[in-house]
Formats: structure tokens, sequence, C-alpha cells
């Protein structure tokens, strides 16, 4: 068996990954695993190892962080534009048939906020559900509140003759 290990045995070590071990090496390239081995301690094969995964390791998050980057960008974008036609919409159609750009304008809130990183807020009410309230509010005529609050308030004393005296 020849001894002499041959230059490109590092960067075969290399491309091993996972199954990276000095019998690979030296079944490859016809040598010993000794040979090998006292190769490896001259040059440090294992630091240099662990030098190339550091550095791949930062450029493959530098890249994430720059996809991650561009993605936020884009929903951002198309959150806003989103935005604006639902706004468009609820400046053009009347109070009745603009529901669905209530639900467009939302769905776009909710994006921005997801891609500015905060948090969803379930417990408030949401933009569609103030309008429908505040809606409904304005089309009720005052005969009608004036009814349903008398109706309210009947109910509420009916409550309290159930629930009995207070102690």
């Amino acid at each position: 068996m020849a001894q002499r290990v041959p230059e490109e045995a590092f960067e075969f070590y290399v491309g091993l990954g996972h199954l990276r071990s000095y019998q690979a090496v030296a079944d490859q390239f016809g040598v010993s695993k000794r040979s090998v081995t006292r190769k490896a301690v001259e040059e440090d094969w294992a630091a240099r190892v662990t030098e190339l995964e550091a550095s791949v390791r930062k450029k493959t998050n530098q890249v994430l962080e720059e996809t991650l980057e561009e993605m936020n960008l884009r929903h951002l974008k198309v959150a806003r534009f989103l935005q604006n036609k639902a706004l468009e919409a609820l400046r053009s159609m009347p109070i009745t048939k603009a529901m669905e750009a209530v639900r467009t304008l939302e769905v776009s809130l909710r994006a921005e906020r997801s891609a500015r990183g905060e948090p969803e807020d379930d417990t408030a009410s949401g933009v569609e559900t103030v309008i429908r309230r505040e809606y409904e509010r304005w089309m009720t005529s005052e005969a009608d509140q004036t009814t349903q609050e008398v109706s309210d308030a009947g109910n509420e004393e009916a409550d309290d003759e159930q629930a009995g005296p207070v102690r």
C-alpha cells in the first residue's frame, strides 16, 4: 500500500459530510489509516472542518435572514395594496354592499401586523364587527331603538324579580 496521502485528501474528507472518517479517506486513496491520521494531525483537519462548518453556517444564516426579510417586505407590500383597494371600494360602495371590502381590509391589516412581527389581538373587536355594529345602529330607526330599549329594560326588571330580594 502506498503511504503518501495526496493533497486533495482533505477536500475529500470534508466532502464526506456526516459519513466523514479517516478510514474512508484511506480506502479512497489506497493508503493506510495511520498515514491519513498522521496527515490529519499535522494539518489540523478537525479545526479546519470546524472553521469551515462555522463559516458555512454563518453564510447560510445570512441568506436565511435576507430571505425572511424579503418575504416580510413582500407581505407588507401586498397588505398595503389590499388596504388601499379595500379603502377605495369602501369609498365608492353603498354601505350595504361594503362588507366584502371590510373583510379584505381586515385580512390585510392582520397580514401587515403579522409581517411586522406583532401578535394578533384576538380579544379586540375586528374591523368587520365594529362596522357591522355601527351599520346596524345607524340603520335602525329611533322608534325601533326606543322599543328595543323599553323591551330590554322590562327584561332586566323581570330578571331582577326572579332573582329574589338582595340580602
